[in-house]
């Protein structure tokens, strides 16, 4: 009796073996994804929201060496910028597109300084901005391209105070919507859900979504006529502000 005991045993299968088998993953579209009780693995992330690493900027590498005319001044109101020389005196072309690549950095003080000068200048630059544009793409592109949220906020603001800086800006931006809005398309519906309680980023303007909304807004604004389907093309779910 012993021995046809310890035989069935040996015969019967193991079930902790069986639920493995039977909760094995596999692949989607395969001939064990049919199988029954398999389970299927998803799809791999796309990674479209994941953060980039930001290379070094020449921005930083400028501020280091002391090339630029500026210094931390305190006052009641908080931290601003002392400008050495008149801002309207300086050379465009060489620091706005210096002060715009630093909107990729992260850490203090590269990252007060740059924010801070950019609209500095922004607002003391009139007729100097607009011929500048084509040298700023690449600096919006590459901060927009890190899909750092603090990052991207930042140069939404930017393009927010940019195009009203001055005549024509808004137009001229319209040639380059194909380089600054893709991030802005995949970032759109992305708003915090607080329910019943405050939801703090929308009153320090830090609502991503709302943001994004806000700049494809001033663009069609500021941007002409042929601002509205430039955005539409690029920005499918777009609405019009002005139409409607």
């Amino acid at each position: 009796m012993v021995i046809e005991s310890s035989v069935n045993k040996a015969a019967q299968p193991d079930s902790s073996t069986h639920k493995a088998k039977a909760s094995a993953s596999s692949e989607g579209f395969t001939v064990k994804a049919l199988m029954k009780n398999s389970i299927v693995r998803g799809p791999p992330a796309a990674g479209a929201f994941k953060e980039r690493p930001a290379k070094p900027t020449a921005f930083r590498k400028f501020y280091e060496r002391g090339d630029f005319p500026i210094a931390l001044e305190h006052d009641t109101k908080g931290n601003k910028i002392a400008w050495k020389v008149e801002i309207e005196k300086l050379d465009y072309h060489h620091y706005l597109p210096l002060f715009f690549d630093g909107l990729c950095e992260m850490a203090h003080p590269y990252e007060f300084f740059a924010r801070q000068g950019v609209h500095d200048m922004l607002e003391h630059g009139g007729p100097k901005i607009l011929p500048v544009i084509p040298q700023l793409i690449i600096p919006i592109k590459n901060a927009l391209n890190i899909r750092n949220r603090q990052v991207i906020c930042t140069t939404l603001k930017v393009l927010q105070h940019l195009v009203v800086s001055a005549e024509m800006v808004g137009e001229a931006l319209v040639p380059y919507y194909r380089q600054i809005l893709p991030i802005l398309n995949i970032f759109k519906n992305i708003n915090v859900n607080s329910g019943d309680g405050i939801d703090y980023s929308q009153q320090k303007r830090e609502n991503i979504g709302d943001l994004i909304q806000e700049t494809l807004e001033a663009f069609e604004r500021h941007g002409g006529e042929d601002a509205f389907i430039n955005i539409k093309y690029m920005v499918p779910t777009y609405e019009s502000c002005l139409l409607n």
